[in-house]
């Protein structure tokens, strides 16, 4: 039976709500931006129906399937959906738009409600999803803000957002600060297609018209990927350098990584990753500073010993333009030596037009 009232993605926006009905953990994995999780199968449910499928029959695996998700979706008009309005117009899609997203929206539909499917499921807006990140980076101009550890590049983006900029801020998406102590203990990283379809869904934003200010990174993010394209175009995009001294870094890491400080087991096991390059001898000496909570002592060591080692030997290599960009020195990296940095890279960018 062919589903009635397919949709395309390109009018979502004229729906009230777009509903991923596929499992929580097919949700988990990646979903389109704003849609909200109704399963009609849950996770345990879809492994009992696929393991009937293919050890017993298609027919009692369907129809084992059709009584669960009939159970399912009537559970959700009695909760979730139980108020809506009859003018509630949702878009539903799956992993194909076929038999889970076309049961509810047939349902739905029946009630009186406008509900539609999405014709190709999550299926086709990945294809989108990987077709755009091949294209739209270079229909854009990005501005890489570049700097060593500690420069508060972060924090300068998001000051820069606030200012009303384009910003692609690649570490808060990706939910890490980049570095080998960049991951947060209490929160995971999204999965490698749900950052793609968050760097989708920013990308989309911007005016090819405007600058996008960028954080200078390597390929990986944690334990994530940057497109590829992507990549390319950060490394040979030009370059603004933050210069700050090492003091000014101390301090503002302190304060920063403020949550690793107070889980010092978390910082422990992290450090164990810098055993190849610096040895145990050094990973010792840098435990018995976190045994006696000489926090910028430590700091500053795996600045002078690793960080900006590692910076220096990366940079001009990896950033095209990175010898001739123009530089931002300061000794203050407080909320108010960050504005003033970003009210000068805003000057810049103006003085470069």
């Amino acid at each position: 039976m062919k589903i009635p009232n397919l949709s395309t993605l390109n009018d979502a926006s004229t729906f009230d709500e777009i509903i991923d009905v596929r499992t929580p953990a097919e949700y988990l994995l990646d979903h389109i931006p704003g849609a909200v999780n109704f399963p009609v199968l849950s996770n345990e449910e879809r492994v009992i129906v696929g393991t009937k499928y293919k050890q017993e029959s298609s027919f009692e695996a369907k129809k084992l399937g059709a009584t669960l998700i009939a159970r399912n979706i009537a559970y959700h008009i009695e909760t979730a959906f139980a108020n809506r309005p009859k003018n509630w117009r949702p878009l539903i899609y799956c992993w194909r738009g076929g038999k889970r997203s076309g049961a509810m929206g047939h349902i739905l539909r029946q009630i009186g409600w406008d509900a539609q499917v999405f014709n190709g499921g999550y299926k086709t807006y990945r294809a989108l999803v990987v077709k755009n990140l091949q294209e739209l980076p270079n229909q854009l101009q990005f501005l890489v803000i570049t700097g060593r550890t500690g420069s508060a590049k972060s924090r300068v983006l998001e000051e820069l957002t606030r200012l009303g900029c384009q910003v692609l801020h690649l570490e808060e998406l990706a939910n890490h600060k980049g570095s080998v102590l960049g991951a947060s203990p209490n929160s995971q990283q999204p999965s490698q297609k749900h950052l793609e379809t968050l760097i989708n869904a920013s990308l989309q934003q911007f005016s090819p018209n405007q600058v996008v200010f960028i954080e200078a990174e390597s390929k990986k993010v944690g334990s994530l990927h940057i497109p590829d394209t992507l990549m390319e175009r950060i490394r040979s995009s030009p370059c603004i350098r933050i210069e700050a001294s090492i003091d000014a870094r101390v301090a503002f890491l302190e304060e920063d990584y403020r949550c690793l400080i107070e889980q010092p087991s978390f910082l422990l096991e992290k450090l164990q990753h810098l055993k190849a390059l610096v040895g145990q001898e050094q990973l010792d000496r840098w435990y018995d500073m976190i045994a006696k909570q000489d926090w910028p002592v430590l700091i500053r060591s795996l600045l002078e010993l690793h960080y900006d080692r590692l910076y220096d030997r990366s940079q001009s290599r990896n950033f095209e333009d990175y010898e001739k960009a123009p530089a931002i020195l300061t000794t203050d990296l407080s909320q108010d030596g960050i504005q003033k940095i970003a009210g000068q890279i805003q000057q810049l960018v103006n003085q470069s037009k």
